[in-house]
């Protein structure tokens, strides 16, 4: 198994990063269900990609190859990507209610109130993109791309 190549400190590390992984994207996906993110179809967005994400790791446990790794990090690149959008989304949405609540709101006022606001929270869908570099982390330098890319020896 290519998992061999790598130095007892380095798996170890690997294996805490793929821990923290699978713990917070099964919190998040609970958290989100808890909270009843599915009233409209970009809330969607996170439980799609949490519920692939966690079947892209299983796939990757059970057959860990080229294939399956480079699955993991695009998947990893979509929550980063949605975790970016999330928040992009978060804000309009607070900005339009504070903006309902007071008219005369611009500038840093309305940035900071926007920011603040509890529903929904602005900066939570952050969460998804630090799982995402999570994800990363765990996947840098894989034993399997990295014996992949050495191939077998060239023969004069």
């Amino acid at each position: 198994m290519a998992e061999t190549l790598e130095t007892t400190p380095l798996l170890v590390i690997r294996r805490v990063l793929l821990a923290i992984l699978l713990i917070g994207m099964v919190g998040t996906t609970i958290e989100l269900l808890l909270l009843k993110h599915v009233e409209e179809g970009t809330q969607l967005i996170p439980l799609v990609l949490l519920g692939f994400g966690l079947l892209v790791l299983a796939w990757h446990a059970a057959r860990p190859g080229v294939a399956s790794l480079m699955t993991v990090q695009i998947t990893m690149v979509l929550f980063i990507a949605a975790g970016l959008i999330g928040m992009v989304l978060h804000y309009q949405a607070n900005v339009e209610f504070q903006l309902e609540m007071d008219r005369s709101l611009s500038g840093m006022p309305l940035f900071w109130k926007a920011v603040a606001a509890k529903a929904p929270p602005a900066l939570a869908p952050g969460s998804m993109a630090q799982l995402g570099l999570i994800g990363l982390a765990y996947s840098y330098r894989y034993p399997t791309i990295t014996a992949a890319h050495k191939g077998p020896p060239y023969s004069a």
